[in-house]
């Protein structure tokens, strides 16, 4: 499986093709979200990765009453994507979504990554509740509602595979190899400690969009991923 996705966190689609062009066949899995999508040339860059045999992770972060979230899905279901992202709703919402999506592989947002425990406070959750026994909430709530599995930090990975097992996909934001300046990732983790902790997937942007060499840059985090999957 190639665990590694590169987010296309860029503005437009030219910016897009000129890294899908210069990672060539390094790279197979790409994550296009919202800032992309507000470009205007989302589904041309969609067309664009599946002409070049890559695959497409959708990460729109869905959130709507039922009705909607379904004929969203439904529509999307044209355009041969690969994965999509969901908030973690409730039952209804997951388990309607799950019920038409086809081969699109659907996992839940449980807690983004940007965020901790006081964030969560002032969201207005109970202080009671840690952010890892949230996550875990959210987990078993989409996993039971059938979804494929759930975006989370790679620091929660490991306690979700002991209490879940190993059937369903963690995708993991906030991965580096070194520290990254100005990061307003509050979870994240090494490529390392990612893979030993059970993530599936690791979603790479900025250490590797903002690097001089993404090409470089691209093949190192491979290198690493390869290295701990061996060795996990």
């Amino acid at each position: 499986m190639e665990k590694l996705i590169i987010a296309l966190d860029v503005a437009n689609a030219d910016s897009a093709k000129k890294i899908i062009d210069e990672l060539g066949d390094d790279v197979v899995f790409y994550k296009l979200g919202l800032e992309l999508m507000m470009g205007g040339q989302y589904f041309e860059i969609i067309k664009y990765l599946k002409r070049n045999n890559k695959k497409v992770f959708a990460d729109l972060k869905l959130y709507d009453i039922t009705q909607t979230m379904v004929r969203s899905v439904e529509n999307l279901k044209q355009h041969q994507v690969d994965m999509l992202t969901i908030h973690c709703a409730n039952d209804e919402i997951m388990r309607s979504v799950a019920r038409i999506k086809g081969d699109i592989k659907v996992v839940g947002v449980s807690v983004l990554t940007n965020l901790d425990r006081y964030d969560l406070v002032a969201m207005g959750f109970d202080q009671k509740i840690t952010l890892e026994d949230l996550v875990e909430h959210k987990t078993k709530m989409a996993l039971e509602a059938g979804l494929d599995g759930v975006v989370s930090s790679a620091q929660e990975a490991k306690r979700l595979r002991k209490t879940f097992g190993n059937d369903f996909l963690i995708v993991s934001p906030g991965i580096r190899l070194n520290e990254v300046i100005g990061d307003d990732q509050k979870r994240s983790t090494n490529v390392f400690q990612a893979i030993a902790n059970g993530s599936s997937y690791l979603v790479v942007g900025r250490p590797i969009l903002l690097s001089s060499n993404i090409k470089l840059s691209a093949q190192q985090f491979i290198k690493a991923i390869n290295e701990a999957s061996t060795n996990s």
